[in-house]
């Protein structure tokens, strides 16, 4: 009788990516997030460990975290809108398991844990009518804020969202089209006055910060495999920087942002794939990165991580749709995360094309890994 090798879970997290230097990411800081996503990775993989535990479960808790920490573009930590307003965006997917498998939540104010709002919508599409969101797996703005309050999610006032360096970013941001003569609207030119009448501006952020640090395009993300094989992603954001009011990005838009699914190849063996992305989100929609990435995996037989380093990696396919705008506007920049699932062994796999990506890991030998920029220039963290 044959013993199955069992299935050794795996779980990797990311804090965002984009023109991050050592030069806008002093020593200091990057100890911050190196201590937050390593407390936050240790946190979640003692919930992996656990017996039976679900990818599901421990991916919304690793992103729950990330989203309460202000360090990140997601829940507390979100970025502003151009006229100085909030809008929240958060997924989930698993590779099997679930009718829907996959769902985006977007346009969220008051939700506090838009990546726990996510999960119940995925969980409830296993009742009749989804629990009020049918067959669907996109929602957005206030009908999905009440289905939250509905089903029990933590409602807040839009101000416990606010940060004091997202502002200062917002602001920054602006004044950066002012002073290169950008075209404005009125309402971009009073949206300082408006929300600081509504805000308390004393107690959140960091009254330290000088300016110089990149302007956040990026996301929060986690991709776990459980020991039962299933592979689930779970992605949460702000959006981009002053970002027009009712954008919607890569984050809730299946394929683009996320992704997650299995399959089996030309020896029947069983694979599976799920990716998180974070960067440039209207790149990642122009390309449906993340699911490209998979079905390059899937369909032309590669490993998961040279089909990420395809797409994400440097010269790769998000980096060639900026064409000549390349490092002028933002456009093309990014990274990708995620797991394969090769018959019973399990695979961490990243790439990205920009100054850095924050991501932490345990590796093969069960170690907890952090990094930042492509060149290991920080040291293991066990």
């Amino acid at each position: 009788m044959t013993v199955r090798k069992p299935i050794q879970p795996r779980i990797i997290i990311h804090g965002g990516a984009g023109n991050i230097t050592e030069d806008n990411l002093p020593p200091e800081r990057h100890n911050e997030f190196r201590s937050a996503l390593l407390s936050i990775l240790a946190s979640a993989s003692s919930r992996l460990a656990e017996p039976a535990s679900h990818a599901l479960d421990v991916a919304v808790y690793a992103v729950s975290l990330l989203e309460d920490n202000p360090l990140f573009n997601a829940g507390k930590g979100a970025v502003f809108t151009r006229e100085g307003t909030l809008e929240l965006e958060a997924s989930v997917m698993v590779s099997r398991g679930l009718r829907k498998r996959g769902v985006g939540c977007m346009g969220l104010k008051r939700v506090k844990n838009p990546i726990q709002l996510a999960r119940e919508f995925l969980i409830r599409g296993e009742e009749d009518n989804g629990g009020g969101g049918q067959g669907h797996c996109q929602l957005t703005g206030p009908y999905l804020e009440r289905l939250a309050e509905a089903w029990g999610l933590d409602m807040v006032d839009e101000r416990y969202h606010w940060t004091r360096r997202r502002w200062e970013e917002h602001k920054r941001g602006l004044e950066k089209e002012r002073s290169g003569d950008t075209m404005l609207s009125e309402v971009d030119g009073k949206a300082y006055d408006k929300i600081m009448a509504g805000f308390n501006v004393s107690s959140d952020g960091d009254p330290s910060w000088d300016g110089h640090e990149y302007l956040a395009q990026g996301t929060v993300g986690a991709v776990v495999l459980d020991s039962s094989g299933t592979l689930c992603v779970a992605t949460s954001t702000g959006g981009l920087t002053n970002k027009l009011p009712g954008r919607i990005g890569d984050t809730p838009t299946l394929g683009a942002g996320f992704w997650a699914e299995e399959w089996s190849d030309e020896t029947d063996r069983r694979r599976a794939a799920a990716m998180s992305g974070t960067g440039n989100g209207d790149s990642f929609l122009r390309l449906n990165a993340v699911r490209t990435a998979s079905a390059i995996a899937h369909y032309s037989h590669q490993r998961l991580q040279a089909a990420v380093t395809q797409v994400a990696g440097p010269d790769g396919d998000l980096q060639k749709s900026a064409g000549d705008r390349w490092h002028k506007t933002g456009e093309g920049e990014g990274g990708i995360i995620g797991i394969e699932l090769n018959d019973r062994e399990g695979n961490v796999v990243f790439d990205f094309n920009c100054g850095g990506m924050f991501r932490a890991w345990v590796d093969d030998k069960g170690q907890r890994r952090f990094l930042v920029f492509r060149h290991p220039r920080e040291r293991r963290e066990s």
